[in-house]
């Protein structure tokens, strides 16, 4: 009967532990594509069809080699960018990314100071 206990206490402690998923490529396909079509609802339809939170995947993904936010922002995406910025947390609005700029940051230095998806970032992070 110690079984019981011993295997219901291993079970919670280890969904407690979150590890960051890794997309596979089609999902990543499909999510850069519905950013660029700034196409909220079927990213929001294709991120529950998968059980995928943007938080866990958003580092590991990619488009034309930048981060989702500033690919929404290139591609003019706000209602999409503003619906990321809205699910990430403030760290990761707040993180510097591979050139060593946040989004903040290289939103102001790429002329994309005045958009929605930025107002949306500094609205999150108290900026």
């Amino acid at each position: 009967m110690r079984l019981l206990p011993m295997t219901i206490a291993v079970v919670i402690a280890a969904s407690a532990y979150s590890v960051p998923v890794k997309a596979n490529d089609q999902l990543v396909a499909n999510i850069c594509n519905y950013v660029q079509a700034d196409d909220k609802n079927r990213l929001r339809s294709k991120l529950k069809e998968t059980r995928v939170k943007l938080r866990n995947v958003y580092t590991g993904i990619a488009c034309d080699g930048e981060s989702l936010l500033r690919f929404a922002m290139k591609s003019g995406a706000n209602d999409v960018g503003s619906f990321m910025a809205k699910r990430l947390s403030t760290d990761e609005l707040s993180a510097k990314e591979a050139d060593g700029k946040t989004v903040l940051e290289w939103a102001q230095a790429n002329g994309h100071g005045g958009s929605e998806i930025t107002a949306a970032i500094q609205e999150r992070v108290g900026g």
